[in-house]
């Protein structure tokens, strides 16, 4: 992951398998998973965009656990990180309630998604998830998701935000990050 300011007070560290980023005050174990994939491993053809066979661009199900203290909202971001696809964004998902633990399976784009969780728009240009479509024969992806516990209710920001500006709106306001990977290849 390149590096970025607002992740600078965060601390590395591996338990049971995942990755976590902890706040240096917090110390707790804030963690993120999927029922539909374990960390590193591939994500299942069906969450992947419609443009490959099998495909359903339905967003997988996200659960976190130990929300640090101070936690006021969280903003979701999930990037393909290969060289190829230049950092595109799947998901950025901001506002997300602090009394959310988890998105359910396919709840992008609807009104199931969690109360006050606000989509921004992804790198195929629409807003909500937009799933794995790597282009053939560039080998393995890997999707990262990053899931920022932030010390605000609301980010301000526009469905086009860019990637950039979403890193730059994030400056001073992450308590701490939990991430997970999942890859995909055709």
């Amino acid at each position: 992951m390149p590096f970025d300011p607002y992740f600078a007070p965060l601390e590395l560290s591996i338990v049971s398998g995942s990755l976590l980023l902890l706040a240096g005050e917090n110390r707790e174990r804030f963690s993120l998973s999927s029922s539909a994939f374990d960390n590193g491993k591939a994500i299942p053809t069906i969450y992947a965009n419609t443009g490959v066979l099998g495909g359903k661009n339905i967003s997988p199900p996200l659960v976190w656990v130990h929300s640090p203290r101070g936690t006021k909202s969280f903003a979701l971001a999930c990037i393909d990180r290969h060289p190829i696809a230049k950092d595109w964004i799947h998901w950025l998902a901001i506002d997300i309630p602090k009394t959310a633990t988890s998105i359910s399976a396919g709840v992008s784009r609807t009104v199931n998604i969690p109360t006050g969780t606000q989509e921004l728009r992804n790198s195929f240009g629409t807003v909500g998830w937009g799933g794995p479509q790597p282009p053939r024969g560039s080998g393995r992806h890997q999707y990262e998701f990053l899931l920022c516990a932030v010390n605000v209710d609301k980010l301000n920001l526009s469905p086009d935000t860019t990637l950039a500006a979403f890193h730059k709106a994030m400056g001073g306001k992450v308590i701490a990050t939990a991430k997970l990977v999942g890859t995909y290849e055709r």
